[in-house]
């Protein structure tokens, strides 16, 4: 596993993992640059990890274990409540996949979740003009062959 860059807002920030545990401390110390308020596209094809990044995001927020988290598919939405620095946070998982249209993205209240200390992971939220106008950032995960995946985090200043 290894970090390209130092952690820093504006920044893009790379990751190589070889396993799904390597996957899970990546999400793990990616609290360090993620601070509320933040709407991040998770992007990546189907089994790339998305879900187990998110795994180690919750777990150091003390939200939940890695074994709750859960990708919200069918669902659309999960939430835990965690802390960073001693402050509540709210940690919002989405999965937008089965969407059709803004329309239907409208239902799901996306504005009422981005509050003042809501970090929100949009998976496959790319599809839509809306997520992609408010997003902060995005974290792609492709595979390298195997169990190998790169990570790439992009985080607007």
């Amino acid at each position: 596993m290894s970090n390209s860059a130092p952690p820093a807002a504006g920044w893009i920030h790379e990751f190589s993992t070889r396993s799904s545990l390597d996957t899970v401390e990546v999400g793990r110390q990616l609290t360090r640059l993620l601070k509320p308020p933040q709407l991040l596209i998770l992007r990546g094809d189907l089994g790339t990890g998305k879900t187990t990044l998110v795994k180690g995001i919750a777990q150091a927020l003390d939200a939940a274990e890695a074994d709750e988290v859960t990708s919200p598919t069918f669902t659309l939405i999960h939430e835990y409540d965690g802390t960073q620095d001693g402050k509540a946070v709210k940690l919002f998982h989405l999965d937008v996949y089965r969407l059709e249209g803004e329309r239907q993205l409208e239902t799901l209240g996306l504005d009422e979740l981005l509050t003042p200390d809501a970090l929100v992971l949009v998976e496959w939220g790319e599809k839509f003009k809306s997520i992609r106008k408010k997003a902060t950032g995005e974290i792609a995960i492709s595979s390298e062959g195997g169990d190998t995946r790169k990570i790439t985090v992009t985080l607007k200043e």
